[in-house]
């Protein structure tokens, strides 16, 4: 039973019409990763469940967030002058970035290989993805740091907004288009920093000081990297893509209010924490950035995790997220002065959007499992059934002369039954 029924009725029945659509075009991808998480999924074993997979990595990238938190908290240890991270935690951080990659990559391979697939697992996986932006943004931050030679505390706030705006950019396609067009710069991100973990074991922290190009500095390319991956590869490519269902007239959702609205959380979340960092009387975010950045990357995987509700039922997304509401109340009692310790402030809503993120996340998956449970018996009794009366037809024509039973085929839900005969 669900903590709390937060998928309506309309939505369960859209589940269960789902088919998962998707296209990969990135060569990487396409022709080095996939190729390797075919060569490993052989490794598992089959009783392994698809959804530990997909929850292995994403603690992974958990572990990272709270190991670099441990020694670097508020992101100076990079910097000239303070104690910097030992080598052996990159070393980690590398191959925990490395193996949480992995497994998000065959954890669909071992479902399909166990025949195993449910929407639920998308639903588990595309969820857990969601949050893992804020940890692993804020895991490569501590690799610059906030120093002189690194990248300030809001500087780094408007590349997770930016990171968070490419990752709902795939599910609004999704939305609109009913397929998820995967990203280029996420296989390439990936790679890309788990060898920059371990270049940062060897070479050390202080190699980032040095410049690229005349002044260009290292953090200069990390920040135009991300920016320019975004808005001239993902923005395009995603507007192209839902223009292409537009004119062919494909489109989930045909007015532009309706396939606009999922932006509207995500937008009014970006305001209202733009303002608390902008009007914050004690400058919150130079206080305490970790804290701000995984309150608000949680708070966007919340509402994200909604849209991904929304788009695998073929569903309306509702306008408004009900977490916006006590944020607006906090955001005004912290610009305001009224509270006046306004750090304290910021860990409490963070402790309170956290527990309700999860809240919501085991709700909804217990309620759809609920519901994949209660289905499963009718599933299996109607299969047998269709069985059966497949035998019982095979039986009355055995007598054929020249004819002999090749295969018995039922549905999945066993009301179709097709027999295949050879001569």
């Amino acid at each position: 039973m669900a903590l709390y029924e937060y998928v309506t009725q309309e939505q369960l029945a859209g589940f269960d019409k789902y088919k998962y659509s998707a296209v990969d075009t990135n060569p990487l991808s396409v022709y080095v990763m996939h190729p390797f998480w075919n060569f490993v999924v052989k490794f598992l074993p089959t009783w392994l469940a698809p959804n530990l997979i997909t929850f292995t990595g994403f603690m992974f990238l958990v572990l990272n967030f709270l190991m670099l938190a441990f020694f670097d908290f508020d992101f100076y240890a990079s910097a000239a002058g303070h104690e910097h991270v030992p080598s052996w935690v990159w070393v980690a951080a590398g191959i925990f970035n490395f193996l949480a990659y992995t497994l998000d990559g065959v954890d669909g391979k071992q479902a399909r290989r166990t025949n195993s697939s449910t929407p639920l697992g998308e639903l588990f996986d595309h969820g857990l993805d969601s949050w893992a932006c804020i940890f692993f943004v804020a895991t490569v931050y501590s690799i610059f740091g906030r120093g002189e030679s690194g990248v300030s505390v809001l500087t780094l706030y408007y590349i997770l907004w930016v990171v968070l705006f490419s990752f709902i950019l795939s599910h609004w396609e999704k939305y609109n288009t009913g397929i998820l067009f995967l990203p280029w710069g996420y296989d390439i991100s990936q790679v890309t920093i788990s060898m920059v973990y371990l270049v940062t074991a060897v070479v050390g922290v202080e190699t980032w000081y040095q410049p690229v190009f005349l002044h260009f500095l290292y953090r200069d390319l990390f920040t135009f990297m991300i920016i320019a991956c975004s808005f001239t590869v993902t923005l395009p490519m995603s507007l192209y893509n839902v223009m292409k269902g537009y004119r062919s007239n494909s489109l989930k959702h045909s007015s532009l209010y309706e396939a606009f609205l999922p932006f509207l959380s995500p937008f009014l979340l970006f305001i209202l924490s733009t303002i608390w960092v902008v009007f914050s009387p004690s400058n919150i975010l130079e206080q305490q950035p970790r804290i701000f950045y995984l309150m608000v990357g949680t708070a966007f995987a919340n509402v994200t995790c909604k849209l991904i509700v929304c788009q695998m039922s073929i569903t309306r997304c509702q306008a408004l997220s009900w977490l916006l509401l006590p944020m607006s109340l906090v955001v005004v009692l912290a610009v305001t002065g009224t509270v006046a310790n306004e750090s304290l402030l910021l860990f409490a809503w963070t402790a309170a959007v956290v527990l309700a993120h999860i809240h919501y996340g085991v709700s909804v998956f217990l309620q759809r499992l609920n519901e994949e449970c209660v289905q499963k018996p009718d599933m299996e009794r109607t299969h047998s059934e269709g069985t059966k009366s497949c035998t019982r037809h095979h039986k009355r024509h055995t007598t054929l002369p020249g004819v002999t039973l090749s295969s018995i085929h039922t549905s999945h839900l066993g009301q179709d039954c097709q027999v295949t005969w050879m001569s």
